[in-house]
């Protein structure tokens, strides 16, 4: 009898473990990890096959945006890339010469870094800012002297875009030659053009599966992801 309740209870923690293992879930895959260049300049987080996609014209100068960076963006990201629900592009809508000169660096920083860097750029957007408001008239004379890609490397300097951008790997060579990369800068240059012949005129601007959408503010882009399938 002993022998026979011996295996009775083994019998029943094998059943146990194996309706555990039954019902422990598969690992779902993170689609927030998964960021590509597109055809049209921007950089897409997300499942490319999603449902909802979701286009952002924004400007890493731009106060609005950062303001959705701070109150939308990882909701977004959490709740609706992460799961493949939708998929979220940036594409640079460029706004004066400090804004060109961030874009080409974190565009240089690549897929993997783009949006961690713009993140970064976007946290530190008040304190550049007022070190640009605060140049000299010294300083402004200088920059007036100067060259559009001197102009470009000098508001980087000013701003202190380099710090920023070391820490997402780009060498102080490699921050050279990307803001002064004439290819670089008529990319950016023909996305924010051909964005201002579309009718996109103002940052952010979101688009969702095609459609220019009036929101601007995350409140009022959720219900709309929603509505769309999300």
């Amino acid at each position: 009898m002993r022998v026979a309740a011996a295996l009775v209870a083994a019998a029943a923690l094998g059943l146990s473990a194996t309706a555990a293992s039954v019902a422990k879930p598969a690992p779902a895959r993170d689609w927030s990890k998964t960021v590509a260049a597109t055809p049209e300049g921007g950089f897409r987080m997300g499942n490319p096959a999603a449902k909802v996609k979701l286009v952002e014209y924004g400007s890493l100068a731009c106060p609005h945006c950062r303001h959705f960076e701070e109150t939308g963006y990882k909701p977004l990201v959490q709740n609706y890339v992460r799961t493949g629900k939708v998929s979220y592009e940036f594409r640079n809508l460029l706004l004066n010469t400090p804004d060109i000169a961030v874009s080409l660096l974190a565009h240089c920083a690549g897929p993997g870094k783009f949006f961690p860097m713009s993140a970064e750029v976007f946290a530190s957007q008040p304190q550049w800012e007022n070190k640009l408001i605060g140049l000299t008239d010294a300083q402004k004379a200088e920059l007036e002297k100067m060259s559009n890609t001197d102009q470009i490397v000098r508001y980087a300097e000013l701003a202190g875009f380099p710090q920023i951008a070391v820490k997402f790997g780009l060498t102080a060579a490699q921050q050279h030659q990307c803001l002064t990369d004439p290819k670089g800068l008529s990319r950016l240059v023909g996305i924010t053009e051909k964005a201002e012949n579309s009718g996109v005129d103002h940052t952010p601007t979101f688009i969702i599966n095609g459609k220019v959408t009036d929101a601007a503010l995350w409140e009022d882009l959720e219900p709309l992801l929603k509505k769309a399938g999300a």
